[in-house]
């Protein structure tokens, strides 16, 4: 159950910081600016982390732990980043 609330609020804080980039790029694009810029980095940075996390899950010392604990392991490793992002982001805009 601890997982699942860690990835819950992994996922819930990416959604987030989507959400804000997504507003911002649709704010730039109304106001012509190109919005590549703003965009790839996130995204990129996004699957890096993604494929990072994919990886460490199939590593063999990872891949002999219980689904539990993977799950556990891997949403601890995952929430930090994104939660404090988020938090962040939200305190800043408001």
């Amino acid at each position: 159950m601890l997982a699942g609330g860690l990835w819950a609020l992994t996922l819930g804080s990416l959604a987030w910081l989507t959400f804000l980039v997504g507003m911002v790029a649709v704010w730039g694009a109304a106001a012509g600016q190109p919005i590549g810029d703003l965009l790839r980095p996130f995204f990129l940075t996004v699957a890096a982390a993604a494929a990072t996390l994919i990886a460490l899950a199939f590593a063999p010392g990872i891949r002999r732990l219980a689904p539990a604990t993977r799950l556990l392991f891997l949403g601890a490793l995952a929430c930090p980043v994104p939660t404090c992002l988020a938090i962040l982001t939200w305190t800043q805009t408001g």
